[in-house]
C-alpha cells in the first residue's frame, strides 16, 4: 500500500471508524472489522484514522485500539474522555494524537464541545501527561473565543471545532455559523494553535467548511460509514477526499 504523506496535504481527512464497530457489536460477531475498514479508508485517501474508546465500550473496544496501533499505516487519533482509565490506555498505546472529548453515558453521540473554560483545572493534568508522552493533544470545543483562549492557557497544540450546529442549520443561520467557524479558525492560528473540525459533515455540507483556509484537518465518520452501505467505503472516502480537495 502506497500512501501520500499526510503532511503534504493542505487539508487532511481523518476517517472515524467507530460505527463500523457499532454494526459489528449489534450482533456480537467479529464482523465487520473496524481495523479492515481503517485500512481500506487509508488506501482510499484518508490521512489518519480516528477512533473513540468510550467508557461503556459501545463500539470501539480495547482490542480494536491495540490492533489499530499496531497495524495502521497512517496516524491514529484516539478520542477519549479525560479520565484516568483512558489516560492509561493512551499512554500504553501512544497514538499519534489524542482528542479529549466530553462524554456522557446517555448520549447517542458526542453532543457539543468540552467546556475547557470551566474544566481548566481538571483538563490541565491530562493535557500535561499526554503532551509529556509526545502524544499530540487536541481539545474538542465549540468555535468560541473563550474556548480557544482556554486551550491556549492549557497549552493544547490543537483544537477541533464542533461542526454539529453548522450541519443542522440552513440558510442565513448556517451562513452565520460558518462565519463563526472561520473566525474561530483564524483566531486559533493567530495564537499558534492548529484548528481542526468535525461532526455531522456530509457530501452536501463539507465544501464550505473545507474552504476555510486555516483549517488543517476534518474528522468525518458516521456519514462515510453510512454512505458505504450504498457505494462501498473506498468510494465514500474518495468522494469526500475529492470534495475537500476541490474546496482548496
Amino acid at each position: 500500500m502506497t500512501l501520500r504523506p499526510a503532511q503534504d496535504r493542505a487539508l487532511r481527512l481523518g476517517v472515524n471508524i467507530d460505527h463500523v464497530a457499532t454494526v459489528r457489536n449489534a450482533r456480537g460477531a467479529g464482523y465487520p472489522d473496524p481495523v479492515r475498514a481503517a485500512l481500506l479508508a487509508a488506501e482510499a485517501g484518508a490521512d489518519g484514522i480516528t477512533a473513540h474508546l468510550r467508557e461503556d465500550r459501545r463500539h470501539i473496544t480495547d482490542e480494536d485500539i491495540a490492533r489499530l496501533s499496531a497495524e495502521l499505516p497512517v496516524p491514529l487519533n484516539l478520542e477519549m474522555a479525560a479520565t484516568e482509565e483512558m489516560l492509561g490506555i493512551a499512554l500504553r498505546h501512544r497514538p499519534h494524537a489524542a482528542c479529549i472529548v466530553p462524554e456522557r453515558r446517555e448520549e447517542r453521540t458526542t453532543e457539543g464541545g468540552l467546556d475547557a473554560v470551566g474544566q481548566h483545572n481538571h483538563l490541565a493534568y491530562f493535557v500535561d501527561r499526554l503532551g509529556a508522552a509526545r502524544i499530540r493533544v487536541s481539545l474538542f470545543v465549540e468555535p468560541e473565543p473563550e474556548q480557544i483562549e482556554a486551550a491556549i492557557r492549557l497549552g493544547a497544540p490543537v483544537v477541533e471545532f464542533h461542526t454539529g450546529r453548522y450541519a443542522h442549520l440552513a440558510g442565513e443561520e448556517q451562513a452565520a455559523e460558518l462565519k463563526r467557524l472561520a473566525d474561530a479558525a483564524a483566531l486559533a492560528v493567530k495564537n499558534g494553535i492548529e484548528p481542526h473540525a468535525g461532526h455531522g459533515l456530509t457530501f452536501d455540507n463539507v465544501v464550505p467548511v473545507a474552504a476555510i483556509p486555516q483549517l488543517r484537518e476534518l474528522n468525518i465518520g458516521h456519514f462515510l460509514v453510512g454512505e458505504a452501505i450504498f457505494t462501498g467505503l473506498e468510494a465514500s472516502v474518495r468522494r469526500m477526499r475529492e470534495l475537500m480537495d476541490s474546496a482548496r
